[in-house]
């Protein structure tokens, strides 16, 4: 198949000159992990002191990679990306939140996002995280298989009663509903709860999306049983397949509490994984949709070749593409300019609340070998075009 992301005119056609030298100031300074660290202990610091540092952050790291501080904020950024045919999911990226009303919060926020995208072409996903609509310990009880209290099952209902409330939305709106992924000691409960919801709602076809973590070597295993479920049960399978975002977290923990790792041995395992479970769903589109979240070429061209082997129509709505806001734009807008689904993560929220995600965000580029260079050396490659070297 043809090699069609280093097409650098195409990856860039919206960015000005000045978007484009502060994409790469941004990355040059993520490349450096000492740098990351300071700057996250001084950015922490700021925000915590209340000093006035939310317009420097809003003008630089907060612009590249967040749509804005509020959904009407995003529309600018989404209907520009959809005039190159790359469409939004509107991230509320608010992390960290422990009380019932900012639960209700975003609930209120997520059923505003899947109203945003019934009346939207350019945003076809809605998305929430689990633990933005109940608290971690509960999940993680539950997969532990604890009996939980009179007071957490009231909680733990209220909880089972936002995700019903929100994937019933989706489903009479028809805008399909990705649940992210987070830890492995509360995602059993949270993986319970995405089905008991694919059950009920994904009767005619994938409304509702779970998220596997193929840096997880037990992700495949999990794939195949419930597939075999959703066929004993008449329902279809929504995915969204990631290699995950907690690794360092993971193995330390699996270390300190002495169990095995979940994570694979190597990226290379992890890489294999993902391919493995992206062709199992390509072999079963009768009864699943992927959304392939991934920053890495070869995994996104193996999903292409596939398709093109199989005669699955590029622009076949049971296959998405998906990349985050403000990275690795030459492959979404060159799958895109190849009539591809593509969307783009687009995180919006009040810029202190958020500043978890965002540092998150620099954290995990500084530890995934190679991304922060290849984003470099792609703008690089355009701004000398530009320039016509």
């Amino acid at each position: 198949m043809e090699k069609i992301f280093d097409n650098t005119q195409v990856a860039f056609a919206l960015k000005s000159d000045t978007e484009l030298d502060r994409a790469y100031f941004l990355f040059k300074m993520i490349s450096n992990q000492p740098l990351v660290r300071i700057g996250t202990a001084v950015t922490n610091f700021a925000i915590k002191a209340h000093l006035p540092v939310e317009g420097l952050i809003r003008a630089t790291v907060f612009d590249h990679f967040c749509g804005g501080v509020n959904e009407m904020d995003c529309l600018n950024v989404v209907d520009k990306m959809f005039t190159k045919g790359v469409t939004s999911v509107l991230d509320y990226s608010v992390e960290g939140k422990e009380e019932e009303d900012q639960f209700d919060a975003a609930l209120k926020m997520t059923l505003k996002t899947i109203d945003f995208a019934k009346k939207r072409d350019a945003i076809p996903f809605a998305v929430f995280k689990p633990t933005g609509f109940g608290r971690f310990e509960l999940y993680e009880k539950l997969g532990n298989n604890e009996k939980l209290n009179e007071e957490e099952q009231i909680e733990w209902n209220r909880v089972v009663a936002r995700f019903d409330l929100v994937c019933k939305e989706a489903h009479e709106k028809n805008v399909s509903l990705l649940i992210d992924g987070e830890e492995s000691w509360m995602q059993d409960a949270a993986d319970d709860l995405v089905t008991q919801m694919m059950r009920k709602y994904n009767k005619e076809k994938a409304i509702v999306f779970n998220t596997l973590q193929m840096y997880r070597w037990d992700r495949l295993d999990y794939l195949k049983k419930l597939h075999e479920q959703s066929k004993n049960e008449g329902f279809h399978i929504g995915m969204k397949i990631v290699r995950g975002a907690y690794m360092e977290k993971e193995n330390v923990r699996a270390q300190e509490k002495g169990y095995p790792t979940p994570i694979c041995a190597s990226k290379e395992a992890t890489d294999v994984n993902y391919d493995a479970a992206i062709s199992y769903m390509t072999e079963n589109l009768d009864m699943m949709s992927i959304f392939a979240g991934t920053h890495n070429e070869s995994s996104t061209y193996t999903l292409m070749n596939l398709m093109h082997e199989k005669g699955i129509k590029s622009n076949d709505n049971r296959i998405w593409f998906g990349q985050l806001y403000g990275m690795s734009d030459n492959i979404s807008y060159n799958l895109a300019n190849s009539t591809y689904n593509v969307s783009k993560y687009l995180p919006f929220g009040p810029v202190r609340d958020v500043m978890p995600y965002l540092i998150r965000r620099a954290e995990e580029n500084t530890s995934v070998a190679g991304q922060t260079s290849r984003e470099l050396m792609m703008i690089k490659a355009e701004r000398n075009r530009r320039k016509g070297k």
